[in-house]
């Protein structure tokens, strides 16, 4: 009988340090300046989403900033519930806007020196998207073509989806190039506005650096 009585409280236990768990790795949304750790020399990255499942696999090597930021985002759960914000047919998918404004802000300034860009813009190839020079931070994009004029862009790619491009090929792309959701109401917005004004993208239910 005390032993029946203790299974609970253990689960209740068990609840307990996964629901700490959870909010340590929002915290620390908030203070990307401890997002430093060194990725491996090729790690893989999972990601479930509305579409499917799809694996990408970073070489650290290729762009090393890139990989690291990128490292640092999934291991601790940026890009869970994240939208598929732009996905444009015969080009690209992008992704990597939080749908937190506070994360948002917290992020804005957290740019990355450029990488030299070692490998092109190949399809299925992963590469983070910027504003110029040295401003990327959590934006990232999967090539459905050979985009390799982007190189001579300075867009470096750290990895290539190496399992379910297919899944990636299907994306929800239907609002066009034209009715593009607006990147200063994601920031400000966040979700809401996505759920709100553009109810059919896909997002990312889980993203996992894989064992």
């Amino acid at each position: 009988m005390r032993w029946q009585n203790a299974v609970p409280v253990f689960m209740q236990f068990q609840s307990s340090c996964s629901s700490n768990l959870q909010s340590e790795l929002f915290n620390l949304h908030f203070k990307p300046a401890l997002l430093k750790e060194q990725a491996p020399a090729t790690y893989k990255a999972k990601f479930d989403t509305s579409a499917g499942v799809f694996v990408i696999e970073v070489h650290r090597d290729w762009a090393p900033l890139g990989a690291d930021r990128f490292y640092n985002l999934v291991k601790n759960g940026f890009y869970d519930d994240v939208r598929f914000f732009r996905v444009l047919d015969g080009f690209m998918a992008q992704f990597g806007m939080s749908g937190n404004p506070g994360i948002s802000a917290a992020w804005t300034t957290q740019r990355l020196k450029d990488d030299p860009v070692k490998q092109s813009n190949k399809r299925g190839y992963v590469t983070f998207a910027h504003a110029g020079p040295n401003t990327r931070t959590t934006q990232v994009f999967i090539n459905f073509q050979d985009n390799s004029p982007l190189d001579a862009q300075g867009f470096p790619p750290f990895g290539q989806v190496v399992q379910g491009m297919e899944v990636v090929d299907k994306l929800y792309s239907g609002y066009g190039r034209t009715n593009v959701p607006d990147q200063g109401r994601i920031t400000t917005e966040g979700n809401a506005y996505l759920t709100k004004v553009y109810p059919k993208l896909d997002y990312v239910k889980k993203a996992t650096i894989e064992p």
